[in-house]
């Protein structure tokens, strides 16, 4: 089964910038759809991007569209997910998911192979 795991998490004030990464052991990457997601101490984990096989269908969570970006690298194994504009309410753990279907949702149970998580504290 395919591993996942996420790096580049941190502690970064609000207003700065991070960029999460997420790195697949096989090429089976290259044919899943994937997700980032975060989870905040004492709430459920919550849906935060998605991206297609080659990257024609992107997704996002309205709050943070538009200052958050996911992308991947095929030829690398590794998706990608730029946030700018951090706020507070950004502080969780993240998490990439993976999955054999075209699965266009934001559900978790959609997805069948997560990594391990990254932390990211955004200070006030």
């Amino acid at each position: 089964q395919m591993q996942l795991v996420e790096s580049g998490g941190g502690l970064v004030r609000a207003g700065g910038s991070l960029r999460l990464s997420c790195a697949a052991s096989e090429r089976t990457f290259a044919r899943s759809n994937m997700a980032w997601f975060r989870q905040a101490p004492g709430k459920e984990r919550e849906f935060v991007a998605g991206i297609g096989w080659i990257g024609d269908y992107v997704d996002y969570a309205d709050s943070v569209k538009g200052r958050f970006t996911i992308s991947r690298d095929n030829d690398r194994n590794t998706l990608y997910l730029e946030m700018n504009i951090l706020k507070p309410e950004d502080t969780a753990v993240y998490y990439c998911a993976a999955t054999g279907r075209y699965y266009t949702g934001r559900a978790r149970a959609g997805f069948d192979t997560w990594g391990q998580g990254t932390q990211v504290t955004v200070s006030s």
